[in-house]
C-alpha cells in the first residue's frame, strides 16, 4: 500500500539548519515499514523569507511562488540523502514519472512543482497519481484549525473533518499568496 507523506518544511529544518537526526529516524521507521511511501517536501521558514524578499524586489505573486518552490526542491534532496539505498535518487517533478518510478522503489521524494499550489496540494495530486490510501501531513502544528493557533489563541481545533467541511474551510481561507497554507 502506497502512503503519501507531506513533510513541511519547519519540521525538517530548525535555524535555517536540517534536522538530521530527525531524518535519521524516519528513514530507520520508513526502512521498517512494509509500505511504499511518496514523500513532498515543503519549503518552511526559508520559503517564506525568500517569497517575501522576492515580493520586496518586485516580484509578482507568481514568481514568489517560484522562488519558494526551490527551498522544496532543496529540502526535496536532503530528504533523497536521507533515504538512500531506499528512495528513488532523484527528486521527482512530474506525478506521471513519479507514479513509473514508484513501482520500482519504496520511495519517490517530491518538491513543489507548480506555482500557485501548496506542497499540501502537491501531496494529494501524488497520492491520486500512486492511488495511495493514507495522506500523512506532518506538521509543526498538531491538528486542524480554523486559523492559525500560534497568532490567534481562541482558534477553533477540529477533531473530525468531512472532505466537504475541509474543503469549505481551505476556501475560505485561501489568501493565493506564495508561503501561505489555506
Amino acid at each position: 500500500m502506497h502512503v503519501v507523506l507531506s513533510i513541511g518544511g519547519s519540521t525538517m529544518s530548525h535555524d535555517g539548519k536540517p534536522d538530521v537526526p530527525l531524518l535519521k529516524k524516519l528513514a530507520a521507521v520508513l526502512k521498517k515499514s512494509r509500505n511504499s511511501f511518496g514523500i513532498v517536501t515543503g519549503g518552511g521558514h526559508n520559503a517564506r523569507v525568500y517569497a517575501n524578499a522576492a515580493r520586496e524586489l518586485g516580484a509578482n505573486e507568481f514568481e514568489a511562488d517560484a522562488v519558494a518552490i526551490l527551498s522544496t526542491k532543496k529540502n526535496a534532496h536532503i530528504m533523497v540523502h536521507a533515504l538512500k539505498g531506499l528512495a528513488y535518487q532523484n527528486v521527482l517533478d512530474d506525478f506521471e514519472e513519479a507514479r513509473a518510478v514508484a513501482q520500482d522503489h519504496k520511495v519517490v521524494v517530491m518538491g513543489g512543482t507548480i506555482p500557485g499550489i501548496t506542497t499540501d496540494t502537491d501531496s494529494v495530486l501524488l497520492a491520486e497519481a500512486l492511488e495511495a490510501k493514507r495522506v500523512v501531513n506532518v506538521s509543526n502544528v498538531e491538528a486542524i484549525y480554523d486559523s492559525d493557533p500560534r497568532k490567534n489563541k481562541s482558534a477553533k481545533r477540529f477533531a473530525k473533518l468531512t472532505y466537504e467541511e475541509l474543503n469549505k474551510l481551505a476556501a475560505k481561507s485561501d489568501m493565493r499568496k506564495a508561503g501561505t497554507h489555506f
